[in-house]
C-alpha cells in the first residue's frame, strides 16, 4: 500500500467514532452530500473499527468521556465485506468539513482507514465515487485506487459512479 503524508495541518487526530460524534458527523454529511446519509446510518456502524472521526484535539486513539474540546474535521465510515471466504474492504463514506478541505485531512483519514481494513484482513478496499468529483478521484489516485467499472445512473440525480480498487499488498 502506498501511503501519503498528510497536508499542512499536523494537529489532526484520527480515532474512532463514538455516540458523542454523530451530530458533528451529520452535519459535515448534510454539508458535503446531495444525498446524506440519515443519523440512523451512521449509528450503524458505530464500534465497527473502520468509522473514524478527525479531531483537532487529544492524541491519536485516545478517547474521553466529554469531547466538547474537540472539533470534528471529517470522518470515514469503513467495513469488512465477505467476498469468497476473504475479508474485502469497502469504503462506504468519507467527508471532510468545508472549512477544512485541501488541508489533508481526508487524505489522513483514508490513509488510517486503509490502514484499519488491511490489519482487519482486507487484501483489497474498493469505493465508489461519482465520475465527476475531480479532487475525490485526485487522491484515490493518490493512493493506488484504479478504476474498474462504472454503475450508470447510480445516483438520484442520474450522475454515474466510478468503482474505484486498490491492493493493500502491491507496495
Amino acid at each position: 500500500m502506498t501511503t501519503i503524508p498528510a497536508g499542512d495541518r499536523g494537529d489532526v487526530h484520527v480515532r474512532q467514532a463514538v455516540q458523542a460524534d454523530l451530530l458533528a458527523v451529520l452535519r459535515i454529511e448534510r454539508a458535503s452530500f446531495d444525498q446524506p446519509w440519515p443519523f440512523s446510518a451512521f449509528e450503524r456502524y458505530l464500534g465497527e473499527p473502520g468509522f473514524l472521526v478527525a479531531t483537532d484535539g487529544g492524541p491519536d486513539g485516545y478517547v474521553t468521556e466529554d469531547q466538547s474540546s474537540e472539533s470534528v474535521l471529517g470522518y470515514v465510515v469503513a467495513n469488512l465485506v465477505p467476498n469468497h471466504g476473504q475479508p474485502f474492504g469497502h469504503v462506504k463514506d468519507i467527508a471532510v468539513h468545508p472549512d477544512y478541505r485541501g488541508e489533508g485531512v481526508g487524505r489522513k483519514l483514508l490513509e488510517r482507514a486503509l490502514r484499519v481494513l488491511e490489519i482487519h484482513g482486507a487484501q483489497s478496499v474498493k469505493l465508489e465515487v461519482r465520475a465527476s468529483n475531480e479532487r475525490a478521484l485526485s487522491l484515490y489516485r493518490d493512493f493506488g485506487f484504479e478504476y474498474l467499472r462504472t454503475v450508470p445512473r447510480y445516483y438520484d440525480d442520474d450522475e454515474d459512479a466510478l468503482i474505484l480498487v486498490v491492493d493493500l499488498d502491491a507496495e
